[in-house]
């Protein structure tokens, strides 16, 4: 993703075209589902999932950075990809409702404040992160759509949160998917992360407790002699297209604006995040020869370049023929199909971890992608991407998705504010 490790940081992807003009109903987009949705990415696709690498820098100062908890946005959107995460869900307790649900946002948000500049907890610190800095370290909340039955809510739950269409080649579990309340946790070391999953799972105490949880992982930032793309676990660079914060429409895009929208007030500089567990199919994947791979994805394994030639950042030439007449980029490439070009303008941020859960009993590997993208609607950018890739995505065959959530991600608290404070107290 992007490239700095206190504000918005670039991403290495162009910047996509106007999504189309004009209203459709939000049931019309909900009633033509029926394909699977990949959205993965691979190689820098025009709608990939990852993004560029954060700003390399020496591994003794890693350290020393440090992302803002108070902001215009939450934090863990912008900010470059991060070596550890961890992603949870929370469910209310039985019997807890608006009130409990204002003082646990209130706990989570001090707790996060801390933790995010280096600080220990106020009571019953772990020292786990005693010696460590902030370590680029980020906490984001969101709200699930089961929340705001829970809280009484109702008439302030957004129509963008509308549950995700199903998917045809789906292979969901439904007890590692939704949540009433969503976290992400992001950080440049390993314990700062786990430091700050135990203090958020601390603080919840009655009042909600864990629907799942799920660990990630990306390069480390100074592993590689210069800024570059990063890499998923089926050696692809990926993320080269990503929507940059500088492209002049980033924001109408990704964040839902402070006026002129059908959210509600307090989405208000706010985004969607679409949350799935993708698991790659690795022995299938490695099996094939690097061409046959590179075929799958339209691009060069090892630069990310089109294979209609160039650098991993040169426009895809979609009418390039070899001379046999077949196209050099092929027909069903996860990178052509994926080109925002082709799917009406429709352009998510992706912000993924990887991840690896260890070996089934038949000996295949637990990995794949914990994908996570943004957008300010759902419906207009992650959903088509999905439905256009369950049509015939080369890439298909070696994935499988395994858990789905979306959540409402208010903007950023302002000081002495906390997350999710206009919607619970307004």
């Amino acid at each position: 993703m992007p490239e700095q490790s206190q504000s918005v940081t670039e991403a290495r992807t162009a910047a996509a075209e106007e999504p189309p003009a004009g209203g459709v109903s939000r049931r019309a987009l909900l009633g033509t589902a029926g394909v699977t949705g990949l959205v993965l990415g691979a190689a820098g696709a025009g709608v990939g999932y990852a993004a560029a690498p954060a700003q390399a820098t020496p591994l003794s100062s890693v350290g020393s950075d440090r992302a803002m908890f108070h902001g215009k946005h939450q934090p863990g959107i912008t900010e470059g990809l991060q070596a550890r995460g961890h992603l949870v869900a929370f469910d209310l307790a039985a019997g807890a409702g608006r009130t409990e649900a204002a003082a646990l946002l209130r706990r989570w948000s001090t707790t996060a404040e801390r933790l995010m500049a280096g600080e220990p907890m106020t009571q019953d610190d772990t020292d786990v992160a005693r010696d460590a800095g902030p370590s680029a370290l980020t906490v984001t909340f969101g709200f699930g759509n089961s929340f705001f039955t829970r809280t009484g809510l109702e008439k302030q739950r957004p129509a963008s949160l509308d549950p995700l269409p199903d998917f045809s080649s789906d292979h969901l579990d439904r007890s590692r998917s939704n949540g009433d309340l969503w976290v992400q946790i992001g950080a440049d070391d390993a314990l700062v992360a786990f430091h700050a999953l135990r203090a958020i799972q601390k603080d919840a105490g009655s009042a909600a407790k864990v629907r799942w949880q799920m660990n990630g992982f990306n390069r480390t930032p100074g592993a590689t002699a210069h800024p570059m793309t990063a890499r998923n676990l089926m050696g692809q660079l990926d993320g080269t297209r990503n929507p940059k914060p500088t492209d002049s429409d980033f924001d109408r895009r990704i964040f839902v604006p402070a006026s002129g929208s059908s959210d509600p007030a307090w989405m208000a500089n706010g985004s969607y995040a679409v949350v799935r567990r993708i698991r790659m199919l690795l022995d299938d994947w490695e099996k094939l020869s690097l061409a046959a791979q590179e075929n799958v994805i339209g691009r060069k394994k090892s630069t990310g370049a089109p294979l209609s030639g160039g650098t991993e950042t040169t426009a895809m030439d979609l009418e390039k023929a070899r001379a046999d007449g077949e196209y050099v980029v092929p027909i069903n490439a996860h990178a052509r199909i994926t080109r925002p070009d082709q799917n009406g303008g429709s352009a998510i941020l992706r912000r993924p971890f990887s991840y690896h859960d260890g070996i089934d009993a038949d000996g295949t590997p637990d990995a794949g992608l914990l994908f996570v993208c943004w957008q300010a609607d759902p419906l207009r950018g992650f959903v088509p991407l999905q439905r256009k890739l369950d049509r015939g995505d080369a890439l298909s065959q070696y994935i499988r998705h395994e858990a789905s959530g979306l959540f409402a991600v208010p903007g950023g608290a302002a000081a002495g504010e906390y997350v999710g404070q206009r919607l619970l107290e307004g």
